[in-house]
């Protein structure tokens, strides 16, 4: 193979891809990415406030997005957003699930045992993490099993690897999207199209808003206990960069990975692999 057709596999003018979450940190440069790469992309967000600034960022190229305030748990809203799509480009060939997070009332601490969270805090995890990737999935993976072509690509997490301490709902919420993602692989494959496909990347340890309380105090700055024993157990000995996603991301969304579906890709600096030994 040359090199000059290797690198059409990662050239996305004239394909149209959804981001869900997409005005979130790592949605937003998933987004700015695939814009880079000359795709055309809908930014589907319950709070479009952030969208501006990557926008920005986009410079003249924002012209090939389209922002579209969505609710990733309601179907109407996921149906009103897919038509502002297909009005604007005309098909989707990509969907990106990235809509997801955790919050401090699902997660235990010294002033919150296990036993007393709320179920309301539970429920908005669960729902958020699996309902909003299932249906955005059957809006949008619809137009593909119609077409007889497209990818999706969800966001799991190391915690469907592993499950961490203190965020029970999160981890048991993204091992469900891990195990969705593989349902979905061989669903659409079966009954619809050999050529739509689904996968995920699984995170490691990133530092956005959804944990930035667990990993750091919040007064000095520094290193909380826990995300000390992050750095200890990563050999890479870093945190991960939002741009860490970028080659896992457009390699599952491209031709490049043509005979691969129903996998998880972890992204996490070596964590899954060192035992701490």
């Amino acid at each position: 193979m040359e090199l000059a057709e290797l690198t059409r596999m990662y050239d996305f003018t004239g394909r149209t891809i959804v981001v869900t979450g997409g005005a979130g940190i790592l949605g937003g440069e998933i987004a700015q990415a695939l814009v880079g790469c000359g795709a055309n992309v809908a930014i589907l967000d319950l709070n479009l406030d952030s969208a501006k600034g990557i926008l920005e960022k986009m410079g003249p190229r924002s012209s090939q997005v389209i922002t579209v305030k969505t609710n990733v748990l309601d179907t109407e809203s996921l149906r009103q957003a897919s038509q502002a799509v297909l009005e604007k480009f005309g098909t989707v060939d990509c969907l990106v699930n990235a809509a997801g997070g955790n919050k401090p009332q699902a997660t235990t601490s010294a002033d919150l045992s296990f036993f007393n969270l709320p179920a309301d805090a539970l429920r908005w995890v669960f729902d958020l993490n699996i309902i909003g990737t299932v249906l955005p999935s059957q809006v949008f993976g619809k137009i593909m099993a119609e077409k007889g072509d497209g990818t999706i690509l969800n966001i799991s997490s190391m915690n469907a690897f592993r499950p961490l301490t203190r965020i029970p709902a999160y981890s048991a919420a993204k091992a469900g999207v891990s195990n969705f993602t593989q349902w979905l692989a061989v669903h659409l494959a079966q009954l619809y199209s050999t050529r739509i496909r689904v996968n995920a990347i699984a995170p490691g340890f990133f530092m956005t808003q959804q944990n930035r309380f667990l990993l750091t105090d919040e007064k000095t700055g520094e290193l909380t206990p826990r995300g000390k024993s992050i750095i200890d157990h990563t050999p890479m000995a870093r945190f991960g960069n939002p741009e860490d996603l970028f080659g896992a991301v457009l390699w599952l969304l491209s031709p490049a990975s043509a005979f691969v579906t129903g996998v998880i890709v972890p992204i996490d600096g070596g964590f899954s692999a060192y035992s701490g030994v």
